[in-house]
């Protein structure tokens, strides 16, 4: 049975989501200029700070209170506990500093992403950047907003006339980096430029804010996507899975894009790879 959710109630949802990522800002924007203790997870460039765990203590709990019937999915954690599942009441899923390696280097491209999943589609979007005080939000069919004005995806349809945003990842397999830099070559052949900008939810939100045109990934999780992934949709563009299959948000892939046209033209040009997906599919809806 579907969780019955109206739109005063997604409203509420997004409000809750504000008041919180600003909060937790204060406290990223005091630490990011003092000495940080820094810890590894996956590999030696993967990163976790005691800032990153306290953030998403605060939204946990901030969440939990104001809403005890939703479900929480946050990176720190599953890098505990290594699971989680998806249900139809609305799940939380948290990135508390997209950005943890920007954050460590004083770097200022760095974000609280919150999305909320309702019936297992995202509902709400809110990413905050504290230290260039840029606020995304998106609730399904009201459009993305910056700061409280309205964004829309740039519409370049030619690659030649669009900027390209890439990321390296954390992994140094070798394989993988030729993997990367098999595809990062075959883009700048033709694109306008490229940039990196060590954020995955940033990145999505310069693609809804028409200050990218196109931005691809492979190996990110869910909550490097969610959020991204509604706001990019209500600024008019398009997100999908890099092979041109519909968008798994649970699926560690994505491309987004400002125009379709601009999708028909990135899809054949890059290697694609698969990973497992994040959750059990039986428990996904149907595409």
């Amino acid at each position: 049975m579907s969780y019955p959710c109206t739109k005063t109630d997604l409203v509420a949802f997004k409000d809750a989501a504000v008041d919180i990522a600003k909060h937790c800002g204060h406290v990223i924007k005091e630490a990011f200029y003092q000495p940080k203790s820094v810890d590894t997870k996956s590999c030696a460039t993967d990163l976790v700070t005691e800032t990153d765990r306290k953030v998403e203590q605060m939204i946990h709990s901030y969440l939990k209170e104001k809403f005890p019937d939703s479900e929480f999915i946050g990176e720190e954690t599953f890098a505990d506990t290594g699971s989680y599942k998806v249900l139809d009441n609305p799940t939380w899923v948290v990135d508390p500093i997209d950005g943890t390696t920007n954050f460590v280097q004083k770097f200022p491209y760095i974000c609280t992403s919150i999305g909320l999943l309702v019936n297992k589609q995202v509902e709400v979007a809110v990413v905050y950047n504290p230290i260039l005080d840029l606020l995304f939000t998106a609730v399904r069919g009201e459009g993305s907003y910056l700061n409280g004005e309205r964004i829309r995806c740039n519409r370049a349809e030619e690659l030649n006339d669009a900027l390209i945003i890439v990321e390296i990842g954390s992994s140094r397999d070798e394989s993988r980096l030729d993997f990367v830099f098999d595809n990062l070559k075959r883009v700048t052949r033709t694109a306008r430029g490229i940039r990196s900008l060590g954020s995955a939810a940033l990145n999505m939100c310069h693609v809804a804010w028409g200050a990218a045109d196109a931005y691809y990934e492979y190996g990110i999780h869910c909550w490097d996507m969610c959020a991204g992934d509604l706001l990019v949709r209500e600024a008019g563009g398009v997100v999908t899975d890099p092979t041109g299959a519909p968008f798994n948000v649970f699926s560690r892939r994505v491309l987004c894009t400002g125009t379709e046209q601009l999708r028909s033209q990135i899809i054949p040009l890059i290697r694609h790879t698969d990973y497992d997906l994040e959750v059990d599919p039986a428990s996904l809806p149907p595409n």
